[in-house]
């Protein structure tokens, strides 16, 4: 009977462990891409000049997207990302078509500090969900977006702080993809991302 009772105790115990893991920060976070590697995870569309510059995926030309090959639900998203003033990028999320990817096909986690139209600029769900203004600027920095999508609740934090949020059902799933776009002049704007890890719910 001892016996039976230490190996249940120690059942538990362990069952309590694992719960107790869930909650951790890091538990459940697959990583995308961590500087050179990860590029195994995407496939890119348009001709953005994609390339490793130190370590890091970078940008600075072209229209493209680089597009996961897995198909996300429910999820968080952190993505660490450096841009500059003139940079026009994004993350699109629940993608409905990866041959023309708009923010009427996905929804569009924006990345455009100068963005004509402030509502919508760096922080804003474009078309869905307003950034407050004056608008936090990500320019000339590394940041950091962390994104959940749970149902029809999409929620967006930019370096700890949280700027947009809606409920919104348009899209249910689907792959994300990161985006390099010309800025507000042609083929000016950088954009780097050194680190995408995503968490299924």
């Amino acid at each position: 009977m001892t016996r039976i009772r230490t190996l249940l105790a120690g059942l538990m115990l362990a069952t309590l462990s694992l719960l107790g893991c869930a909650s951790l920060p890091g538990f459940g976070w697959v990583t995308l891409l961590d500087g050179p590697n990860g590029m195994e995870n995407w496939y890119a569309i348009g001709n953005a000049n994609w390339r490793m510059v130190d370590g890091v995926l970078t940008a600075d030309k072209g229209t493209g997207f680089l597009v996961t090959r897995q198909s996300y639900g429910d999820f968080q998203i952190r993505a660490e990302f450096w841009a500059d003033d003139d940079a026009n990028s994004g993350l699109f999320i629940r993608m409905q078509d990866t041959t023309t990817v708009t923010a009427a096909n996905s929804y569009e986690v924006n990345i455009f500090d100068k963005r004509p139209g402030q509502d919508y600029s760096t922080g804003a769900i474009v078309d869905v969900a307003k950034v407050a203004l004056p608008a936090p600027k990500a320019g000339g920095k590394w940041n950091v977006y962390e994104i959940t999508a749970k149902g029809d609740q999409l929620t967006v934090v930019l370096n700890g702080v949280k700027t947009s949020e809606a409920r919104n059902s348009k899209h249910a799933r689907g792959p994300f993809s990161l985006q390099y776009y010309p800025g507000v002049v042609k083929d000016k704007g950088v954009i780097k991302f050194r680190k995408v890890q995503v968490r299924p719910l």
